[in-house]
């Protein structure tokens, strides 16, 4: 239930339907992959087979990029995916980046929070876009892979049937209807999924009664770039408000409505106007606006019990429905995105066994887990389910302003990387006094990059590729022969990247120079240190010790991990 006013400041390229070479109505080539949806999380996953070099076909219902108010907020996790997905400029060039908020309850402000961000970051903790940017960032980079990547727009699936080969497709377009095959098939859909539906499989969890109307509208503010949340505000007496502003002078408001109010009326321009021209004026924002947008939202927790279910790969909306308070939504999916891509680049290119794939849902049910949990938590006090919920936020909510202790009861907890603590992948390693463990997103440090002899500032993520990164710690960066042989001795690709303590001796060979003194301390590195990465950026596992037991701990790992 959505109304339209004038368009978005953003002009979307329409595209056209297409069909394939057919015989019989069946196309005649057979895909390594199909992925069933165009949006963010489907974009990033082939992306993501394509910097492995497996071809994929993208199956999109509509004739362009979204349109609408969706996803706003982008992680520095996402970012860090994005970037590595050849698609961060846009992001950045255009988003706002924001690295906290405000709440307020009634008149006066209870919470101002701040997100995690030092000199050792490279991104944003926070960047607020709308998703049809998003999108259009991510399709712009699928188009310069149009040889991996083969997009069809307005296609639609009607039918899905699979097995232990595969999984065959009807397709429905404006040009005709034809049948496709696919050794695999990866469902990015969204919270209709047509592939979930046709496998019979059902979201577990929660939906909350409690409901939001959204509002994008036009409104030129020099207010800074921050969450704000507004409860029992005056210019809705016993609600929940909360504001984002975006690029192009929209902004993004969602207010709760209230006990007995009707859906439907709730969202016609004659009730919402009003409430929002209360709320602007509480803010004292003086200059005139109009609406874009319109259109109700109902947090729901839920998911799949598993995501992988033979052949068919389940990510994003398809897959678990996360509430919006604390932006998991869409950068869970990109996340989901990280993790599935590389894992079945491998299978497809034989470097893994099939089970590889079991781990992504593994991973990615935990950190669902980990998301609706949270999230719950946030809905729970955005729009309590009961009185009981209702009296324990007043509670909080009047001690606040006085009371700090109290204060982080009312922080919406902001999406931020999971770490797969009990990973299947993980290998066994040594304790260390800091650093990230296996499972683990690295955490980021500036580092000079000498590489070619040539030395540029950069960061430790800068050395993340679409491979496993092994970073050996060392004074000067002089590698042993045994640690060297990981290159050419594995059966999967691994970059061994040198990470000195001082000046490299070897300034031909790739390596990181921690000139800061900062990363050997942060990651509980010694001389003889060696972190094994994954291509997703979490640790395998990490080891101290000679060259050649180190070389052998890390193939036995990466043995265990993409064979057992």
């Amino acid at each position: 239930m959505s109304v339209t006013f004038k368009p978005y400041p953003f002009e979307a390229k329409q595209y056209d339907a297409r069909l394939p070479e057919l015989a019989d109505g069946r196309e005649t080539q057979r895909h390594a992959v199909t992925i069933v949806g165009g949006g963010p999380v489907g974009l990033a996953i082939a992306l993501g087979l394509a910097k492995h070099g497996v071809r994929s076909v993208l199956i999109e219902a509509d004739e362009s990029v979204c349109h609408g108010s969706r996803a706003i907020c982008i992680s520095r996790r996402s970012l860090e995916i994005i970037e590595r997905l050849g698609a961060l400029d846009g992001f950045l060039a255009k988003g706002l980046p924001w690295t906290g908020g405000r709440s307020f309850y009634r008149r006066d402000e209870v919470l101002h929070f701040t997100m995690p961000q030092d000199e050792n970051q490279k991104l944003p903790p926070m960047v607020n876009l709308a998703q049809y940017h998003i999108e259009q960032f991510l399709l712009d980079a699928a188009e310069r892979h149009a040889d991996l990547i083969d997009i069809r727009w307005r296609t639609k699936v009607s039918a899905v049937q699979h097995d232990a080969q595969g999984a065959t497709l009807r397709l429905s377009t404006p040009a005709g209807d034809y049948e496709a095959r696919t050794d695999w098939l990866v469902a990015a859909d969204g919270g209709r999924s047509t592939v979930r539906e046709a496998l019979g499989l059902k979201l577990t969890g929660t939906s909350y009664e409690g409901r939001y109307v959204i509002v994008d509208i036009l409104l030129d503010s020099a207010r800074p770039t921050e969450r704000l949340a507004y409860f029992d505000p005056a210019s809705n007496p016993g609600s929940t408000v909360l504001v984002h502003k975006q690029p192009d002078n929209v902004w993004r408001i969602d207010y709760q409505l209230r006990d007995g109010e009707d859906a439907e009326s709730a969202v016609k321009p004659d009730n919402v106007m009003p409430r929002v021209q209360s709320l602007l004026d509480m803010m004292g924002e003086t200059a005139a606006w109009s609406p874009i947008w319109i259109t109700i939202y109902k947090a729901n927790a839920l998911t799949l019990e598993r995501y992988r279910h033979g052949r068919v790969l389940f990510a994003g909306d398809a897959a678990h429905l996360v509430p919006i308070f604390g932006v998991r939504g869409a950068n869970s999916g990109i996340d989901d995105a990280d993790n599935l891509a590389w894992k079945l680049a491998y299978v497809i290119n034989g470097r893994a066994n099939e089970q590889l794939l079991d781990s992504y849902s593994d991973e990615r049910v935990f950190a669902a887990h980990e998301n609706l949990s949270y999230g719950t938590k946030s809905t729970e006090f955005m729009a309590p389910p009961s009185f009981a919920f209702e009296l324990m936020r007043t509670a909080v909510l009047s001690l606040a302003a006085r009371h700090p202790g109290v204060r982080s009861l009312i922080n919406p907890r902001q999406t931020s990387a999971i770490a797969y603590r009990d990973s299947p992948l993980n290998a066994v390693s040594d304790p260390l006094a800091n650093g990230p463990a296996p499972g683990t997103v690295l955490p980021e440090c500036p580092i000079s990059i000498v590489d070619g002899g040539d030395v540029r500032a950069g960061h430790v993520t800068d050395l993340v590729g679409p491979h496993f990164t092994a970073f050996y710690f060392s004074e000067d960066g002089t590698i042993t022969p045994e640690l060297a042989a990981l290159e050419t001795s594995c059966d999967t690709p691994i970059a061994l990247v040198p990470i000195a303590r001082q000046a490299p001796a070897d300034t031909t060979r790739r390596s990181g120079w921690d000139h800061t003194g900062r990363l050997f301390p942060m990651y509980g590195a010694t001389a003889h240190t060696l972190y094994l990465v994954r291509p997703d950026g979490h640790v395998l596992g990490r080891w101290q010790g000679n060259g050649a037991k180190l070389a052998q701990q890390a193939r036995e790992a990466l043995e265990r991990a993409l064979h057992a």
